[in-house]
């Protein structure tokens, strides 16, 4: 039985730990307190603890009107990779993703995340896009899963 704890963002507790968690696995694009609340309205964002312990955070970018793909991004404390963790994150986030009405699922990951890139590619995604954000040195990458990838 997991110990795994996951919560979706809401009070102020939640957002900071998302924040967190995403301003350590992505340091070259920090979020704000206030920019993580306002995307908790639109977007599913929760994190994880481990018994008592924060060791990750989601996103899910539901589908929009004209494109059915939705974006699933599981984030892991570098300190709790490679237990699995990852992957139960990344499943929630498929099933929640498709019940959204993804037809196509979609991830991003910073180019020099090569634990995350390594993630994604063991599960089916490819890289579809590379792009600088205004001001950055660091690529993003956009990956689309297979149909005929591991998991669908």
């Amino acid at each position: 039985m997991s110990r795994l704890r996951i919560e979706k963002v809401g009070g102020d507790a939640t957002v900071r730990d998302w924040q967190y968690v995403h301003n350590l696995v992505i340091p070259t694009h920090h979020r704000s307190f206030d920019e993580v609340r306002e995307r908790s309205q639109y977007n599913v964002l929760e994190v994880a603890y481990l018994d008592e312990t924060l060791i990750g955070c989601t996103t899910v970018r539901p589908p929009a009107s004209e494109t059915p793909v939705a974006t699933v991004i599981a984030r892991v404390h570098p300190k709790h990779r490679g237990q699995g963790l990852g992957a139960e994150l990344y499943e929630r986030g498929l099933t929640q993703a498709r019940d959204l009405g993804a037809e196509a699922i979609a991830t991003v990951v910073l180019a020099s995340n090569t634990d995350g890139l390594r993630f994604a590619q063991q599960r089916g995604f490819v890289k579809i896009d590379e792009y600088l954000l205004p001001g950055e040195t660091i690529p993003w990458l956009d990956l689309r899963l297979q149909a005929d990838g591991v998991t669908r």
